[in-house]
């Protein structure tokens, strides 16, 4: 692989252009991260390919090592690992609450204490997400909540 760059400074706007002979699962995962710089994830449904603004999304999921993106309506695939997705989308505010969820805290629609020092989150399409004991506290130092 090769990384060319070319400053001009007459340029009006950043391009990024990837030449290749085939669309590899590589290739893609680099295309994928570009697009998260424009607040874009990449993921797939039934074959197709969408790019999918993070402000949509609502949790991520993570099942015999694939990673599901839950949206409002929709369920997809995505080829990035929990713990990838997790570093590329902890800026645009999620955060994991257990090995296996990864939420949008802006989602979310109620919080309540549960056994064990666990939080049982209820996100705003209804679905109910157990926060582990291990990230419990920082959910809550990061919203504020005591």
């Amino acid at each position: 692989m090769k990384i060319e760059i070319l400053v001009d400074e007459n340029a009006a706007d950043l391009k990024i252009s990837v030449t290749c002979k085939q669309l590899t699962p590589d290739v893609e995962k680099i295309l994928a991260a570009l697009r998260m710089m424009n607040h874009q994830l990449t993921a797939k449904k039934e074959n197709e390919i969408y790019l999918l603004d993070t402000s949509q999304i609502i949790y991520i999921e993570s099942v015999d090592r694939k990673c599901f993106v839950y949206t409002a309506h929709e369920t997809y695939e995505s080829d990035f690992r929990l713990y990838e997705l997790e570093q590329q989308l902890v800026e645009y505010g999620f955060f994991r609450v257990s090995k296996s969820f990864l939420i949008h805290l802006k989602k979310i629609k109620s919080l309540k204490a549960d056994i064990n020092r666990k939080i049982r989150i209820t996100m705003s399409n209804g679905e109910q997400i157990i926060a582990s004991r291990q990230y419990a506290d920082e959910l809550k130092k990061r919203l504020g909540v005591k």
